[in-house]
């Protein structure tokens, strides 16, 4: 049975989410896989994820006013790209939504108001009996070249489903030369940050035609939920020309998912992106995720470690250093950056490959090491 996926997602001006968090970690500990699009989100932005991510359904938390417009104005987003009634709606507030405003909600369209009290149960009962057998078909050819179709492309290649819709014609984009770079490392070293910046820069310098897509991993819990979070902390990638899906590794070690070689092929030729950034669960010293053909390569691979990574012992054991064609120094504000950096370049000197070895501050804009990276890997040819 495909794992039930739905998104979740606070509203605009609404900066309230440990409500939101508590039933993520419920719904995930009972089997559903929840990409979170974190708080402070716009109409625009849940349904442009949601129709990414191929969800099917949306949850909103919202704890400030305005929670009968917003609603609407999400509903009719839906219905513009004709994906409703595929995409449900359904939500809570507290005791900011009334019974009298649950009602005219109901008539909108809505699915599901839970109100003050409503035992976590209640909620994961009625995930279960609403969503939890849905599904998802190929989308009709008509729908061919949209992203729409392409995340549909993508759940079905996901669960390994017999009758994949048809390719993307190659005449849609003849010139496109799809660029893939694999990114990884230990968690906490700001991969997901990185991206974004890199993201940053690629719609900054690339004509308005171009767009990048992004692959992100995250683990799946015992019980085969997960929490997709990447999403939450991105914030130049909640853009039209960027197209993100979120995978889980469901049950596979080594940072990547089962699926993640059907997907990554589908992405290619859909012939949509000139650049795919691929990036992998935090992993561990023996992890070689780009280095062993499961994805049938990737054209560069980059590691991205922090400074804090251990002993010079530990350095030793990071089987990733012999095989990528990178190595960032993350968080270089911190201390010891400069003995991680001098330890590393002394460890892949021996190697004599011509690995880059590049220090970064992903969070803070315009970073010079973030833009080197960036010109070396997917500057302009």
């Amino acid at each position: 049975m495909p794992a039930t996926r739905i998104l979740t997602a606070v509203p605009i001006c609404d900066g309230h989410d440990s409500a939101i968090n508590t039933i993520n970690l419920e719904f995930i500990r009972h089997g559903v896989e929840v990409v979170y699009l974190g708080y402070n989100r716009s109409a625009r932005d849940i349904v442009r994820a949601a129709l990414q991510e191929d969800a099917v359904a949306i949850g909103i938390s919202t704890y400030n006013g305005g929670h009968v417009e917003f609603f609407e104005e999400v509903l009719d987003r839906l219905n513009q790209l004709r994906l409703t009634p595929m995409i449900k709606i359904f939500g809570g507030g507290g005791g900011t939504i009334t019974a009298e405003e649950a009602k005219i909600m109901y008539a909108r369209g809505v699915d599901r108001i839970f109100f003050a009290g409503t035992p976590l149960a209640e909620m994961l009962g009625y995930l279960r009996a609403q969503y939890r057998d849905v599904v998802q078909q190929p989308y009709e050819r008509l729908f061919i070249g949209t992203d729409q179709y392409l995340a549909r492309e993508l759940t079905l290649g996901e669960r390994g489903a017999p009758g994949s819709p048809e390719q993307i014609p190659a005449a849609t984009k003849p010139d496109c030369k799809t660029k893939v770079i694999g990114l990884t490392g230990p968690g906490g070293a700001g991969k997901t940050t990185l991206i974004d910046e890199l993201v940053y820069r690629f719609l900054r310098s690339r004509p308005q035609n171009q767009r990048v897509a992004i692959l992100a991993h995250d683990p799946s819990m015992i019980g085969s939920g997960a929490l997709l979070g990447d999403r939450a902390t991105m914030i130049y990638s909640q853009d039209d020309r960027v197209f993100m899906r979120s995978l889980a590794t469901r049950g596979q070690t080594g940072g990547l998912s089962p699926s993640t070689h059907r997907c990554l092929d589908i992405l290619r030729k859909s012939e949509l992106f000139d650049v795919i950034l691929v990036e992998t669960v935090g992993t561990g010293q023996e992890a070689i995720p780009f280095g062993s053909g499961a994805l049938g390569g990737v054209d560069k691979a980059v590691l991205v470690v922090p400074p804090d990574y251990g002993s010079q012992l530990q350095l030793q054991k990071i089987a990733m250093i012999d095989s990528a064609d990178a190595i960032v120094v993350n968080k270089s504000d911190l201390p010891g950056c400069k003995t991680a950096v001098a330890e590393i370049e002394y460890r892949i000197r021996a190697n004599q490959k011509g690995q880059a070895l590049l220090r970064t501050q992903a969070n803070r804009h315009r970073d010079t090491g973030v833009d080197q990276l960036f010109e070396s890997f997917l500057g302009r040819e």
